[in-house]
């Protein structure tokens, strides 16, 4: 893997998807050549459709849990980045046998064929695993809190834990090199509202002139990091050493609550900021739906090992997000 020259060759698991998509281009600007794997189930052939005709781009159409296919990526791939995985509540609520099994199995799937090629794997983990931790904001070691088995709600956080425990285990066992990545909420172009993402959520309905739909009492606060802030954060741990073996935080820091966030989405699309409709968590899931109140990262690790720090604001990514969606309507 020629990390000076980036002219490494990167299998993206899930590419097809938001982050993927716009991971592939970056790689591809850099001069590398990227292979991506998805089923479309829910990423989008879309997203990468301009870059099919590029000479160093290849897709293929099928699952990471197909063994024989994701042998032979692999054997022919530098580095894998391992992004495909069940994400958004709705989908983890609603379909939770799908998220247990597609993360759990998938990832197993993923690690076996780079375990016998030697590949470099990043892992996309989320902040979920945090549970309903209350120390903020939360760091790399710190202890998980989460509610029962019987809520499917913390079945997501669980089975990405376990890709991480089986991630390190590999590393520990076999002298695998990953390295971990905790994603927080990001954002940007092309990501759908489908499975729960809030912001293209309310961005699509502020565009319909619908009112906005905020969860709870809307005071729960999240910290949105533009996608292309955090293909930045993610290219520069694949090429560092030292981030080998270790887990970072990959977020912004910039704390807001989804109603204030509902408040400026309506001032940038020029709707009445008070167009706002509550909606008891019970509804919008089910009962018995547990939220947690902070998600804020400490990215004090990512920072002194790459010298990664979010640079993008969100009214920024907002506007981005807002003409992207005018831009398909």
């Amino acid at each position: 893997m020629d990390e000076q020259t980036h002219t490494y060759h990167t299998l993206i698991t899930g590419g097809a998807g938001f982050i993927g998509s716009h991971l592939a281009e970056a790689l591809l600007a850099r001069g590398g050549t990227v292979t991506v794997i998805d089923d479309l189930s829910t990423g989008r052939f879309g997203n990468i459709a301009p870059l099919t005709d590029h000479p160093r781009f290849r897709f293929a159409i099928d699952t990471i849990t197909h063994a024989l296919v994701m042998d032979r990526l692999a054997s022919e791939c530098d580095v894998i980045i391992h992004l495909a995985a069940a994400v958004g509540v709705e989908l983890i609520v609603h379909d939770p046998v799908r998220t247990i099994e597609t993360n759990v199995l998938g990832s197993h799937s993923v690690y076996q064929a780079a375990a016998r090629y030697r590949r470099k794997v990043l892992i996309a983990s989320t902040s979920e695993v945090y549970g309903k931790g209350v120390r903020v904001p939360f760091a790399e070691d710190d202890d998980r809190l989460l509610g029962p088995t019987t809520k499917a709600r913390w079945s997501y956080s669980d089975s990405k834990a376990i890709d991480e425990f089986l991630a390190f285990a590999h590393h520990k066992q076999h002298g695998l090199p990953v390295v971990i990545a905790r994603l927080f909420n990001t954002v940007g172009p092309r990501q759908s509202g489908q499975y729960g993402m809030v912001i293209p959520r309310l961005v699509a309905q502020a565009l319909a002139g619908k009112p906005l739909t905020v969860y709870g009492d809307g005071q729960q606060t999240r910290c949105f990091c533009n996608v292309r802030d955090v293909v930045a954060a993610l290219i520069g741990l694949v090429e560092s050493p030292e981030a080998v073996g270790e887990v970072f935080n990959v977020g912004s820091t910039d704390e807001v609550s989804i109603f204030a966030l509902a408040q400026r989405i309506l001032a940038l699309t020029g709707r009445s900021p008070e167009d706002i409709t509550l909606i008891p968590y019970a509804e919008a899931y089910e009962p018995g739906f547990e939220d947690m109140q902070r998600r804020v990262p400490d990215i004090t690790k990512i920072r002194q090992t790459t010298g990664w720090a979010p640079g993008i604001p969100l009214d920024e990514t907002l506007q981005q997000v807002i003409a992207d969606q005018r831009a398909r309507l």
